[in-house]
């Protein structure tokens, strides 16, 4: 309701959602992604900085939707006795990540599987996992199971961070993330079509309700990082 409100009926969900398995939307995701999201480098600097303070010198690292490679990109050079297991259900995905490994030299740190967290299984194995941008395309009905087995496949002690968008509580929250998402770069069009999309792509969850579902799986630990607009940061240790 409140998307039809703001669009007046002019843009139409039908054959808007992104397809992740799409070369050509793969090919364009990381320029795309900056004018998106705000403060997406910061955020990863963020990340990589929790990181840096939380993890031992050879750590190994679920990355939950790996998606281009962003971030195997930056740990990759910062952190280099780490190790990585990349996922995403995505093979053009996977292939665009690869290619960050060739010119790093890193091949040998980083295993990719084309899977859903769902199907990795490896229990208690992980020091760390990321979750970027992720889990707020997660139907509200998965949602509990996504993070159940992200828990399951940390080490005890293990953390997990998230970045995901919150559900909006009016009218001018959506319109503030337009008017910023035209500043960065989008045309009043591409804006328009983002806002349609958030209809069909996302399934959102309140902060409030985010919280006691994370309690309920089993963190410990459940702070906020980062928040910018409405993009929450959560800290999570088993």
């Amino acid at each position: 309701m409140i998307l039809a409100k703001i669009l007046g009926g002019k843009i139409k969900s039908e054959n808007m959602a992104k397809n992740f398995h799409s070369e050509a939307v793969v090919a364009s995701y990381d320029d795309h992604i900056r004018k998106l999201i705000p403060g997406y480098e910061l955020v990863h600097q963020q990340i990589e900085a929790i990181l840096s303070i939380e993890l031992p010198e050879t750590a190994h690292i679920l990355i939950v939707g790996c998606g281009t490679g962003y971030e195997l990109s930056y740990l990759l050079q910062r952190h280099p006795h780490w190790t990585f297991t990349a996922i995403d259900p995505s093979a053009a995905m996977i292939e665009q990540a690869s290619k960050y490994l060739v010119s790093l030299g890193a091949e040998q740190r980083v295993r990719f599987i084309q899977c859903t967290i769902q199907e990795l299984n490896q229990q208690n194995t992980f020091d760390a996992a990321l979750a970027i941008l992720v889990a707020h395309f997660i139907p509200e009905p998965q949602k509990t199971e996504f993070f159940q087995e992200i828990y399951q496949n940390l080490k005890t002690g293990g953390i997990l961070l998230t970045y995901d968008l919150i559900q909006p509580k009016d009218d001018k929250e959506l319109k503030i993330m337009q008017s910023m998402a035209q500043q960065t770069g989008l045309s009043v069009q591409q804006s328009e079509n983002m806002l349609a999309r958030l209809q069909q792509d996302f399934s959102f969850i309140s902060v409030e309700d985010l919280n006691d579902l994370l309690t309920k799986v089993g963190f410990k630990q459940r702070k906020i990082y980062c928040q910018i607009m409405n993009y929450y940061g959560f800290l999570l240790r088993k």
